[in-house]
């Protein structure tokens, strides 16, 4: 297995790890038992909570377009340095970027600066992708 796909799962788990994080923190703010219903009457997140739900979300969304890239290029047979430092730049972007959402760092833009570097990653991986098509 290459080194985009192994990246591809890690991210594909930590989608999956991401609601524990949030719904815990939304537990500490409706209880237990608040959790177990169907939190029509819950009070909105906020907080940890809504952050979390928020970079999950992010992640999400991002995650799809990486996938669909990261999938074609090993069914063509592409995996070269450019494939591997975009699926590495991935994922450190898009775990800076969990990390300071969720912890609500503001600082210096690094939140956006990190969902950027997602974007420009995924890009990385789709212009090997051109190289099949000459």
């Amino acid at each position: 297995m290459t080194v985009e796909l192994w990246i591809l799962v890690i991210c594909a788990i930590l989608s999956l790890i991401f609601p524990f994080f949030y719904n815990w923190h939304y537990g500490q703010q409706v209880g237990a038992k608040g959790l177990m219903g169907n939190r029509e009457t819950l009070p909105e997140r906020r907080g940890a909570a809504i952050r979390g739900l928020r970079a999950h979300r992010n992640l999400l969304e991002n995650l799809v377009p990486f996938a669909i890239v990261v999938l074609v290029a090993r069914f063509t047979g592409i995996s070269n340095f450019v494939t591997v430092f975009g699926a590495v730049l991935f994922l450190v972007a898009r775990l800076v970027h969990a990390i300071t959402y969720c912890a609500g760092i503001e600082t210096a833009g690094i939140r956006s600066i990190a969902y950027f570097a997602g974007v420009i990653a995924t890009l990385c991986v789709a212009s090997q992708l051109l190289h099949f098509v000459n």
